[in-house]
């Protein structure tokens, strides 16, 4: 998938959150979107991936050359967030049947491979209200990043994770780079490897701020 943006930009009233985007993000890529609590890593992650409308600009998506209606967008992504609701009356077992009734698994995974890689086979028919924190985590994570799907949008990954927890993420990222187009949102070097390609919304925000002050005086 190539998601193509020109000129993007989103506000809420009169206060532009981020403005002046144009790039291309590409198949097979790695992307950081960085920047302080409140400078708009996931309104940037919800227009990306289609839930909020831009304020200017355009966005296009596109899957080997031939273009993606918005309508039909989410059907090819996968989406995890700190925010993001389960279903709190089902089992785990029966949260990942659910998910995987919208969403293919990932070649030769079942739902109890999946349970396992999650690391969670102990709470197999244990209630997602009676997860701690960092189990739900764990579980919006691998639904997102075992489905097979060709975008990945993380919001926060490690947010609620122990230290084991947050490794195995890591591991699992590992696994799938370079295989999908996958969005992270986050304030954590950790949450990315080094050498990913990053956005960050402060500098974006600095650098518009900058060009508009100079047309204004012309």
């Amino acid at each position: 998938m190539t998601i193509a943006v020109s000129n993007l930009g989103k506000r809420f009233n009169r206060e532009w959150i981020f403005n002046g985007l144009t790039t291309e993000f590409k198949s097979g890529n790695t992307y950081a979107i960085t920047g302080p609590n409140g400078s708009g890593k996931s309104t940037l992650m919800q227009v990306l991936w289609g839930q909020l409308p831009a304020s200017e600009g355009t966005i296009s998506y596109s899957m080997n050359n031939l273009e993606i209606l918005p309508d039909e967008v989410f059907q090819h992504l996968t989406v995890a967030t700190p925010y993001m609701d389960l279903v709190e009356e089902f089992t785990l077992k029966e949260q990942v049947e659910f998910h995987f009734k919208f969403k293919r698994p990932g070649a030769g995974l079942t739902p109890s491979v999946i349970i396992s890689k999650m690391q969670l086979v102990d709470a197999t028919d244990k209630y997602i209200h009676q997860f701690s924190s960092g189990m739900k985590q764990r579980l919006k994570l691998g639904l997102a990043m075992f489905s097979e799907t060709v975008a990945l949008f993380l919001d926060e990954p490690t947010t609620n994770l122990d230290s084991p927890s947050a490794y195995w993420y890591m591991e699992n990222l590992m696994e799938i780079m370079g295989k999908k187009l996958i969005f992270i949102a986050t304030n954590q070097l950790s949450d990315y490897p080094a050498n990913t390609p990053t956005i960050n919304l402060a500098d974006l925000k600095r650098a518009n701020t900058a060009i508009r002050q100079v047309t204004n005086t012309h």
